[in-house]
């Protein structure tokens, strides 16, 4: 799986491997090694930190449906993180995304976005696509619209999403 690349125009994802999980955040040399890539200061955000040790002790069957690392071509550093919030139950998945705060409103969610739902809709386990955002995030809710997610829902805050019509 490590191999897997998804093109996005001018981002790339790439997997974020359990060994690189397991080296973040504070072997920042060996991680950006492992990725291939430049690792900014403000990289990665609470909401990966948080996930990290899960991500370190990730099998390869469940990697896939981890985080994926935006990376920019144009400088091959880390710009943020799209991935799914665990293997499909049901043949639902749910994704989120974050972006570090100098290269937002830069369209790379909306692309990485993009690029995550297509090949997740290649998928044989995949059936429904979720996402839910701050009813007051207008970024979030922006990229989720150009991505072809529709509003499903709303409830303590968050708005609910689905992919497709």
């Amino acid at each position: 799986m490590t191999d897997t690349r998804l093109d996005a125009g001018a981002i790339e994802l790439r997997p974020l491997s359990p060994a690189v999980a397991a080296a973040l955040p504070h072997d920042r040399p060996t991680a950006e090694r492992l990725l291939g890539a430049t690792i900014p200061p403000s990289w990665p955000q609470p909401d990966l930190l948080d996930i990290l040790p899960l991500l370190a002790a990730a099998d390869s069957a469940a990697e896939k449906f981890g985080a994926w690392v935006m990376v920019e071509r144009g400088t091959n550093s880390v710009v943020g993180d799209i991935g799914c919030l665990g293997p499909p139950v049901d043949g639902v998945v749910e994704i989120g995304f974050s972006v570090v705060p100098e290269r937002r409103r830069r369209g790379y969610a909306s692309a990485a976005a993009t690029a995550l739902v297509g090949w997740l809709r290649g998928q044989p386990d995949e059936r429904e696509i979720l996402a839910r955002s701050e009813a007051d995030n207008v970024g979030s809710i922006g990229v989720l619209e150009r991505a072809g997610f529709r509003r499903t829902g709303e409830a303590d805050g968050q708005i609910r999403w689905t992919f497709g019509p």
